[in-house]
């Protein structure tokens, strides 16, 4: 099988956590939550990792997970920055245009704080030897906090392939969407061609944006190349359950299931030794 990237994207705020979310230990051994998807994505088979962080969490970030996973696969590092006129960065589309220098293989991008589960990256490794652009898509029931609203890509999908993605906000268990509606996690599996059509894509945001505020986001990105036909993308159902750390009180839970999942023997106690 070819060589395949994983692109872990880390340099967002986490608001509404109040923190530096994807640092937080959740692991039997003081892992955190990319340290489970980076072992995930080991075992899938791929042969790379690249981190999108920031350049003021480097210190940290190195020392509580970096140092340790970059022992047992190739890693890179790439660094987003918060223009002057901002109070974030302009978006994961413009993260994920940052990695254009060290990435020559087909890739897949994911969230730094959310937990994907095997099953993820087993259908999204092999979205990857596919022509086709692909994302796994999960159940809504399955990516709902109990501890308040979230916000999802609510995705139309027909005969496997994505239609439309919608970003709807504050979805809880009463939102009146089926339990079974597919929604991104922002798993998605991607080709190096798509660099430059980021770069032209960012171009037109800078003109047409409010760029104090909005954000050049990769389901806006794709929507959009879907809806033209430039693209075409390969939705992959997954049965895992999703869960992360929107809120601040939603972490003694995703410790438990980690701890769960340990004592299970789905993972081991120590992630990389």
């Amino acid at each position: 099988m070819a060589n395949a990237t994983l692109v872990v994207m880390a340099a967002g705020m986490g608001s509404r956590f109040g923190g530096i979310k994807q640092l937080e230990p959740v692991g039997v051994d003081g892992e955190v939550l990319l340290d489970y998807s980076v072992y995930d994505a080991l075992r899938a088979g791929f042969d790379k990792v690249v981190f999108i962080i920031k350049h003021e969490i480097e210190k940290d970030f190195k020392e509580i997970a970096g140092d340790r996973i970059s022992k047992f696969v190739e890693t890179e590092y790439v660094y987003q920055t918060v223009p002057p006129y901002r109070k974030k960065p302009l978006g994961t589309g413009e993260a994920v245009l940052l990695t254009r220098n060290v990435i020559d293989s087909p890739f897949a991008i994911l969230n730094a704080d959310d937990f994907y589960g095997a099953d993820a990256f087993r259908l999204i490794r092999q979205g990857l030897v596919e022509p086709d652009y692909s994302m796994v898509t999960y159940m809504l029931f399955n990516t709902l906090s109990e501890n308040g609203g979230v916000s999802r890509g609510v995705c139309t999908v027909e005969d496997g392939y994505l239609k439309k993605i919608t970003e709807t906000h504050n979805l809880d268990r009463n939102c009146g969407l089926p339990v079974d509606t597919p929604v991104s996690m922002n798993l998605w599996g991607l080709k190096p061609d798509v660099f430059g059509e980021l770069e032209d894509g960012l171009v037109n945001f800078m003109k047409t944006a409010d760029i104090r505020r909005d954000e050049f986001t990769i389901p806006t990105f794709i929507g959009e190349q879907v809806e033209s036909g430039k693209h075409s993308v390969r939705a992959l159902q997954t049965s895992a359950v999703w869960f992360g750390m929107t809120y601040r009180e939603d972490k003694a839970q995703v410790v438990e299931k980690i701890r769960s999942l340990t004592d299970t023997g789905l993972y081991p106690a120590s992630l990389w030794k």
